[in-house]
Order: C-alpha cells, then sequence, then structure tokens
C-alpha cells in the first residue's frame, strides 16, 4: 500500500518562495505518476502538478506554471514542488498523490498547509 508524507508547508510573504515534499513508501514507483493538488477554504480540490516517475514528464495547472516545478529523486523515493513567485491565491492544503499511469489518483497524502500573506 502506497504512503505518502509531505512536509515543507508553512507561512511565507508573498513574492517569497517554499519548497514541498512528498515521501513515498509502499512499493516501487516505476509505472506511477506523482503529483500535488490543492484545495483552499470553501474550494474544491484542484490539480497542480505531476510527473511521471520514470520518465519525468511534467504538467502544470496554469495557475502556477512557469512559477511552480516539480520533480523527484529516486534514491529517496520522494517528490518535490518548488514554489516561487507565491501569490495570496497559492493559499491552500497542498496534497501529494500518486496513482498508476492512465488510473485515477488513489493514494493520497494527509496534507500540509501554505499560506500567503500579502
Amino acid at each position: 500500500q502506497v504512503q505518502l508524507v509531505e512536509s515543507g508547508g508553512g507561512l511565507v510573504q508573498a513574492g517569497g518562495s517554499l519548497r514541498l515534499s512528498c515521501a513515498a513508501s509502499g512499493r516501487t514507483f516505476s509505472s506511477y505518476m506523482m503529483g500535488w493538488f490543492r484545495q483552499a477554504p470553501g474550494k474544491e480540490r484542484e490539480f497542480v502538478s505531476r510527473i511521471f516517475w520514470t520518465s519525468g514528464s511534467t504538467a502544470y495547472a496554469g495557475s502556477v506554471k512557469g512559477r511552480f516545478t516539480i520533480s523527484r529523486d529516486y534514491a529517496k523515493s520522494a517528490v518535490y514542488l518548488q514554489m516561487n513567485s507565491l501569490k495570496s491565491e497559492d493559499t491552500a492544503v497542498y496534497y501529494c498523490a500518486a496513482g498508476l499511469l492512465g488510473g485515477p489518483w488513489d493514494a493520497w497524502g494527509q496534507g500540509t498547509q501554505v499560506t500567503v500573506s500579502s
């Protein structure tokens, strides 16, 4: 069973940066995609970014493209989300997710809070 544990959230001023980490365990991830989602108060959870574990192919939501970068570390079984030029609208709980390529997102972390003050 896949287990995901996020870390790295916190409070930052607008224009600042944060780096989120997701430690993954429970299986090998060669056929997996890993991603980040976020949920702001009163809003639905939304897609932020994803990476294919083996190929490294990435995708981003339009709202974060050019500001956020997703990456993975094979040796540590970890996924990262580098967030630059943060805006108040980036404030949300950020969730790490995993799923088989072509399948649903079926493993989720507990979430980490990111708060951007303006």
